[in-house]
């Protein structure tokens, strides 16, 4: 049984399927409005390791992320461009999908933009305006936080304790400041819609409930995103539905902050790093194996030494994975533990790490022991006992890639005299002719190669 923190609940518990052996998931998506940032880098990962892992325990997962294309973000950096919204969102969207091909996270079975469901939103706030749960002001739609009992639910916190805490906003007809925007009025040069309440534009928090609820059903199992939307952009979905008496999600998952010198990290706070330009500069999987070194609801600190760090940790499994010449797994593949015939010590690490991941995805417990096995593999291979070492290399490979990160263990492929050069050493080394062997590893490293041996022989792989 897989179990994970529900932020509605406040604790750990089981994962209570709408269908059993069906996982129907939600992502919060990014405003295409910027560079992606090391935050979204985080969020994208912790719940793409979620979703493999999913599929690596054998169940069929519906995996639905949004493109929020229209938003006051878009528009401001339209405006001081002199850029039309539409270039704004087309540049930012492919810089988004670039970023994830290089991270490898898996796209979306469903990738809904919020242009696409205007016309939803527009009926949607109808409803609420009909049911006195929204109202009209001069400049737009509210929604009236007062109408759901439990508002606050997500925040851990009751409407009254949050009222104590907010700070008035510039608008004097909302009826509270926690009230939120439905519709926002149309203003000269804005993108505009029809509605009945006047031309305009949906409020971010809209969105997500009609696209949700239209791609994964009436009683989803599980929302997730980062931490910053717990309160208020999930909450005011949550309320939402609540007040549209419609079954939402069954479980709500949020991940941890990324912090730079011990604060989060974000566009507001003007200390972010391009995720781009991360991932020009390092092996994209070193970010992965940083997510996965550390629990998704705590913090996680992204800098060169964290992130070197990370760089050589993947440099000593890559080598593993050389030696022992693993296939290489992960990436845009799905790992099933079913496929997998799992033996002795591979199948007690199997049994070890499940029991970690499926208790609230306790990653960095899985990779302790990952990483243990690694140490435990090339000892026996030291100590000339190939097969089972061979046998739970295998193993360490096919969880590595259940996660989406993929080792790099064969060779690359090589010219004819390098090939050749390989067959001669390998023969040498085989006749114990130790000099020789060194002789042509020389010759190996003249023409660029680096020269590794493994259980099957000289491996060799360019720098």
């Amino acid at each position: 049984m897989i179990r994970l923190f529900d932020t509605a609940r406040g604790e750990v518990r089981d994962l209570s399927l709408r269908t059993p052996g069906q996982v129907s998931m939600y992502v919060c998506g990014p405003t295409v409005d910027n560079l992606p940032h090391l935050g979204h880098g985080r969020f994208t990962l912790v719940w793409d390791v979620a979703r493999r892992w999913f599929t690596f325990q054998g169940l069929n997962v519906h995996y639905v992320s949004n493109i929020t294309d229209i938003d006051d973000k878009i528009i401001a950096r339209a405006n001081n461009e002199g850029r039309s919204d539409i270039d704004v969102v087309t540049q930012y969207e492919a810089e988004w999908w670039d970023a994830m091909a290089l991270l490898g996270v898996k796209e979306p079975d469903d990738t809904p933009h919020a242009t696409d469901y205007v016309a939803d939103m527009v009926e949607l706030i109808s409803a609420f305006l009909e049911r006195d749960v929204a109202y009209v002001t001069s400049d737009g739609v509210y929604f009236d936080v007062s109408t759901v009992p439990d508002y606050g639910l997500l925040a851990g916190q009751a409407l009254d304790t949050l009222r104590a805490g907010e700070r008035v906003e510039v608008n004097d007809e909302k009826r509270s400041p926690l009230d939120f925007a439905l519709w926002k009025n149309a203003k000269p040069g804005e993108p505009r819609w029809p509605a009945p309440f006047g031309e305009g534009r949906p409020g971010w928090h809209t969105e997500c409930v009609v696209m949700s609820l239209d791609l994964l059903g009436e009683g989803f199992d599980l929302h997730c995103g980062g931490l910053d939307l717990k309160f208020p952009h999930h909450e005011n979905e949550r309320a939402q539905a609540e007040a549209a008496q419609l079954p939402f999600a069954r479980h709500w998952g949020h991940n941890g902050w990324v912090m730079v010198n011990g604060v989060k990290m974000s566009t507001s706070l003007n200390n972010f790093t391009s995720l781009t330009d991360l991932l020009a500069r390092t092996d994209p999987r070193a970010y992965r194996l940083l997510v996965l070194r550390s629990h998704y609801r705590s913090p996680i600190e992204v800098t060169p030494s964290t992130i070197a760090d990370a760089e050589r940790a993947l440099e000593r499994i890559d080598t593993f994975a050389r030696r022992f010449s693993l296939p290489v797994l992960g990436g845009e593949a799905f790992e099933i533990a079913s496929v997998r015939a799992w033996e002795g010590e591979g199948l007690e690490l199997y049994e070890r790490v499940v029991t970690a991941m499926n208790d609230d995805l306790n990653t960095p417990l899985a990779m302790a022991q990952l990483f243990e096995a690694v140490s435990v593999a090339n000892a026996a291979a030291d100590e000339g006992r190939e097969a089972p070492a061979r046998r739970l290399a295998q193993c360490v490979n096919s969880l590595f890639g259940g996660m989406g990160l993929s080792l790099h263990g064969r060779n690359d492929v090589a010219d004819e005299v390098s090939e050749a050069l390989v067959a001669e050493r390998d023969a040498a080394r085989s006749a114990r002719n130790w000099s020789e062997a060194d002789r042509l590893r020389e010759e190996l490293v003249k023409r660029g190669w680096i020269v590794e041996d493994g259980p099957s022989g000289t491996l060799i792989r360019k720098p």
